[in-house]
């Protein structure tokens, strides 16, 4: 892990103020946990936007299960793109609906294609995408090389 930075930050009073109430909101520790929270987020959505970056990301689709072939095609989809699939969970939510959870690595551009062909499909109820830049995990556990990781 990095060595942690002092700096400090000039803000308005009213911004603060908004800030603190946001911190407070969040059920953030401190302030720095709710600035480094930030920061990744604008840095994972920076990265999101470069098309070659290493990217980790989860979909969530939420689906009715009565539809014709859809699980089929979704599994077709995902085989289609085994690259970039690391794992998916099914969970069965009630008698209509099932969820299936996705965990994805890889370019962002490729990872957008793939949600938005899982996405777009006829019987999706609902979908969404959630990004974590790929290159934070390695660095946490102080390398810069690639490898699995069991947990």
């Amino acid at each position: 892990m990095s060595e942690l930075v002092r700096f400090s930050v000039s803000l308005e009073g009213d911004l603060l103020e908004r800030f603190d109430a946001f911190c407070v909101e969040g059920q953030y520790a401190t302030r720095s946990e709710a600035i480094r929270q930030l920061l990744r987020e604008k840095l994972t959505k920076n990265a999101w936007g470069a098309a070659a970056a290493d990217v980790a990301a989860s979909l969530t689709l939420v689906y009715d299960h009565h539809r014709t072939k859809l699980t089929d095609t979704m599994i077709e989809i995902q085989h289609a793109h085994t690259a970039c699939v690391v794992s998916s969970m099914h969970v069965h939510l009630n008698h209509d609906l099932c969820m299936e959870l996705i965990a994805l690595r890889g370019p962002t551009q490729e990872l957008q294609e793939l949600a938005a062909k899982l996405s777009g499909l006829k019987g999706i109820h609902q979908a969404q995408l959630v990004v974590a830049t790929a290159e934070d995990s390695a660095r946490e556990h102080g390398h810069d090389h690639p490898h699995p990781h069991e947990h």
